[in-house]
């Protein structure tokens, strides 16, 4: 029904297409589940109205169009001002369309915009006398709402005590970040409770429940008031909330903005939509309203919608389809991982077929069975992942996940201990990944032995582990399939070099799990050796930042699994360049972090994340190469912006981490300044 198009809309068509939205706004306003993803709830509604235009005389009584909350719901406690929805717009030019039907009906050009995030959450309004909170409602159908006042202590931003000792209502959304939501989740299972399908269901489900073994809490953000000065400008009304303590968007780096114009407020609207995956907190739009209050005053309301503000709603990151099948692939190191197969379905452009399930607990733990309806989020370029099912939507055709017995790819045991299964035989049981894997660009760097090459080794049972490409000659060489005297040449001439490639390099090659190239780049740096390495046990292992007892447990294993491979490594020579160990870098915490005993060098103290293209001297380095110029220069290389972040080299295309940094207040350089500031330690050409 979701899909059908509008015209062709029948009368029985139209009553199937109300009964579902209202099933639907139900549930959504409700307890925030749905059976429809927001852009098939929003095409049935559109569907609905186009229908109900060109018949005006059959409109059913229970229709969503022109109500608040789609008339899903009700309350007991009236609203001192109606709290009504927002209309949608869903295009650029369906926003330029919008914008001159107000200048129209102002009769003059709208004075000026404020443009703000449409958080994914629930509206809510809070009531302070003399400063103090006395009662938080819900929307309910806009007239009246819930009391869930109960909650206001899980409600982090929503303060008890204003900062003046005024008589005000504030408007705004409760959410749970992404942080809150997996924290909740986790919470909830340990209670035996069901998992949240999405921070939207979540956050309708905390602010209802009461009487919880455990507390999950919840964020606001202020986006309006009653009560306050009616002739301030919107803008100027979320800094007056600021100012009495509320918490608002004005802290991300969506925050509000001003705009002259409607050019300016799409502008706006681009930045948004590009922040969106790395903003903490979901959005489904973002709202353009008139800022000035006499524009506000002048246009006025109607009975769902005020006139001067409307939603320019953005395509789901969050959509609902079905669970066809769960596949097991085996991974480089042995690792069992299941991966959901989709009907597919289209998040955000882009069309998903298979999505991310982690380990077998999880599966366990949300009861997802084969032909649920379920939720799958993608944000961004982050691979979709399963959410959790709907399991009221179940009909009985559903089964159970079939979980291996043995091996998918080799039929040998699993190896069931952790909650991540693995083949018995580990790396083994892909060889041919764990070598292609090993001669990387960032680990040894062996050109000419890309992965059909590695196969043809393989299978010629020339090579059965990585130390074995130093046994090569060159006349087992020529005997491969398109091998000739030069490309032989070069093959052996990238191996001899390989093996003096740094002890970093070489320990990342090993793919020890629970390690990578930054991890990799540490633990070379603290040893100094591989014997060292070899030699620490769980205990100091774990003093390497970063790693902690359970991940050193891990190492600890997968270095005596590797004994046999390392020692044939040795014999050939092969990652036993000794290095003078380096002191253990002081943790980078708030602002410049230059401690004794951090290090020396132009970035001692530093906490650096690389992002976008580098141009310039660094144009050829690699990603590690890049994070590997950054530890030598005495900083520490991240991957991520955080808190502790210090310093960002912004190249071209910087996205979503240069916004992140500009929120946070990080300072932030060109790759041209990164590399004067490192000149003495760029790499030699």
């Amino acid at each position: 029904m979701s899909s059908m198009n509008a015209a062709l809309l029948t009368p029985g068509d139209y009553a199937d297409a109300v009964a579902t939205a209202v099933r639907a706004a139900a549930a959504y306003y409700g307890d925030g589940t749905t059976p429809l993803g927001d852009d098939e709830y929003d095409a049935l509604v559109r569907a609905i109205e186009t229908y109900e235009q060109a018949h005006p005389g059959e409109v059913l009584p229970d229709s969503p169009s022109g109500k608040v909350a789609a008339g899903a719901v009700v309350g007991d406690v009236p609203h001192t001002v109606p709290m009504l929805s927002l209309d949608n717009v869903f295009s650029a030019e369906e926003l330029a369309q919008w914008a001159s039907g107000l200048d129209r009906r102002l009769g003059r050009p709208v004075a000026a915009w404020c443009v703000e995030p449409k958080l994914d959450g629930l509206a809510v309004a809070a009531r302070y006398r003399a400063g103090r909170l006395q009662q938080i409602l819900t929307r309910g159908d806009g007239l009246a709402g819930e009391d869930i006042s109960h909650a206001a202590d899980a409600v982090l931003g929503l303060p008890a005590a204003l900062t003046e000792p005024v008589d005000v209502e504030l408007r705004g959304e409760v959410l749970l970040t992404h942080e809150q939501f997996e924290h909740a989740n986790r919470i909830r299972t340990e209670h035996g409770a069901e998992p949240f399908a999405h921070p939207r269901s979540g956050a309708a489900g905390t602010l209802r429940a009461k009487d919880r073994p455990y507390r999950v809490e919840l964020t606001f953000f202020a986006y309006g008031a009653v009560g306050l000065d009616e002739d301030l400008t919107h803008s100027a009304l979320l800094e007056r909330l600021a100012a009495l303590g509320a918490h608002t968007a004005a802290t991300t780096a969506a925050h509000p903005l001003r705009c002259a114009t409607i050019e300016e407020v799409q502008q706006r609207i681009d930045e948004i939509v590009a922040l969106r995956s790395a903003l903490p907190f979901g959005i489904d739009g973002v709202v353009v309203k008139a800022d000035a209050a006499v524009d506000q005053r002048d246009a006025g309301s109607g009975s769902r919608a005020p006139r001067w503000a409307v939603a320019r709603k953005l395509a789901a990151e969050h959509k609902v389809t079905r669970l066809l099948d769960v596949e097991w692939n085996v991974g480089r190191t042995g690792i069992i991982a299941p991966r959901a197969v989709l009907e597919p379905v289209v998040i955000d452009g882009v069309t998903v077929t298979y999505a991310t399930l982690h380990n077998p607990a999880d599966i366990t733990r949300r009861d997802l069975m084969i032909n649920d309806q379920v939720f799958v989020y993608r944000a961004g370029d982050v691979i979709p992942r399963v959410e959790a099912p709907l399991t009221d939507q179940r009909t009985g055709d559903e089964r159970p996940i079939a979980f291996p017995e043995v091996c998918p790819r080799c039929g040998d045991a699993i190896d069931r201990e952790e909650q991540r299964w693995r083949c018995v035989r580990g790396r083994n049981c892909q060889v041919v990944a764990s070598i292609g894997y090993a001669v990387g660009r960032d680990q040894l760097d062996i050109e000419g032995l890309g992965g059909t090459r590695v196969v043809q080794l393989v299978d010629a049972g020339l090579v059965t582990d990585l130390a074995d490409l130093w046994t090569l000659t060159r006349e087992q060489l020529l005997s491969l399939e398109r091998m000739g005297d030069t490309s032989t040449d070069n093959l052996l001439a990238a191996i001899e070099t390989a093996r003096s490639r740094p002890l970093n390099r070489v320990f990342c090659a090993l793919g020890v799990r629970g390690t990578g190239r930054t991890m990799s780049r540490r633990v070379a740096a603290h040893f100094g050796s591989m014997a060292a390495i070899r030699a620490a046990d769980a205990d100091t292992l774990a003093t390497v930042d970063g790693i902690g007892p359970e991940k050193a447990r891990v190492i600890v294993a997968e270095l005596a699994e590797l004994a046999p491979l390392l020692d044939k490594l040795a014999a050939h020579g092969v990652g036993t360049a000794v290095t003078e160990p380096q002191a253990p870098a002081v943790a980078v915490t708030e602002g410049p972090a230059a401690e004794d005993g951090a290090g020396t060098g132009p970035l001692a103290g530093e906490a650096v994340v690389v992002t976008g293209s580098m141009t310039g001297p660094l144009a050829a380095l690699s990603r590690n190469e890049m994070n590997e110029l950054v530890e030598r220069a005495g900083g520490k290389a991240s991957s991520s912006v955080s808190k502790r972040t210090t310093l960002l080299v912004a190249g071209e295309k910087a996205g979503s981490k240069r916004a992140k940094a500009e929120e946070l207040g990080i300072r932030i350089v060109t790759p041209d300044e990164f590399a004067a500031l490192l000149a003495d330690h760029l790499p030699q050409v």
